[in-house]
């Protein structure tokens, strides 16, 4: 089985040279500075938040980025909102285009809904996430609820396991979908009515709350948390139709 390291800064710095790598997975990690020189392979998958990207001396950053903006518009409206307004245009455009791919998936058997694509979550995981991201960003810092976290939530992989249980959270949970959608719906209502009741004031407005105990100690506005669940769900989004694509193919040929 292979070695698996988690939580440590072991390779911080570290030359790597002339081993064999192939099948490595480097997952939720800090990579600033990483390079790869003189290295060969086949079917090299990068995936995540880089502020520069260069590929055999050529910066594809701006080309990287500019191309998921143009296949999944929606990210922009979720990066670039800043008035009451443009958030509520985001958080339109975002019901609408789950709306359509919660049709789509619901075509696929309810195990493919299961299934992990490439080690990613499944599309209920996915749903699980989400939850877990508005319970966290709007129950709980903007809006102070007095229970905000849906135990069906799955938190980012970064958080300990004892501070997901503090929160009330059941990560080994099997729900189905529908026994997802039943927060995860609701907590899209929430936000839909925090976006429609949304004002100029209110956006810069420091939260009580952080979302988590787990997050950093420092000062949360409104602007900021509404921004957080927007790009969460743009990009999230963007995974998951990127799966369904697989798993259709793969419930065509069964």
């Amino acid at each position: 089985m292979p070695a698996e390291y988690t939580q440590s800064d072991q390779f911080r710095g570290a030359c790597i040279h002339l081993s064999d790598l192939s099948g490595l997975e480097i997952r939720d990690c800090d990579v600033t500075g990483l390079k790869i020189v003189d290295c060969y392979g086949g079917n090299v998958s990068i995936g995540g938040g880089f502020e520069r990207v260069v590929v055999n001396d050529v910066d594809v950053t701006a080309h990287v980025e500019a191309e998921l903006d143009r296949l999944h518009p929606n990210r922009v409206l979720a990066r670039e909102a800043t008035s009451a307004a443009e958030y509520r245009a985001a958080w339109d455009a975002i019901e609408q285009q789950w709306e359509e791919t919660l049709d789509r998936a619901r075509r696929l058997p309810e195990a493919k809904l299961h299934e992990q694509v490439d080690g990613e979550w499944s599309f209920v995981e996915t749903q699980r996430h989400l939850l877990m991201a508005g319970d966290a960003w709007i129950g709980n810092a903007v809006l102070e609820e007095d229970a905000p976290y849906h135990p069906l939530g799955l938190p980012s992989g970064w958080m300990p396991a004892e501070a997901s249980a503090r929160l009330g959270l059941t990560l080994d949970a099997t729900p189905t979908l529908d026994e997802v959608l039943a927060p995860r719906l609701a907590r899209m209502t929430t936000m839909r009515r925090v976006v429609d009741e949304l004002t100029e004031a209110e956006l810069d407005r420091v939260c009580g709350r952080k979302p988590a105990d787990p997050y950093p100690d420092r000062e949360y506005v409104v602007r900021r948390c509404l921004t957080v669940v927007c790009k969460e769900e743009a990009e999230h989004h963007r995974y998951a139709v990127r799966d369904l694509t697989v798993l259709e193919a793969g419930a065509r040929t069964e």
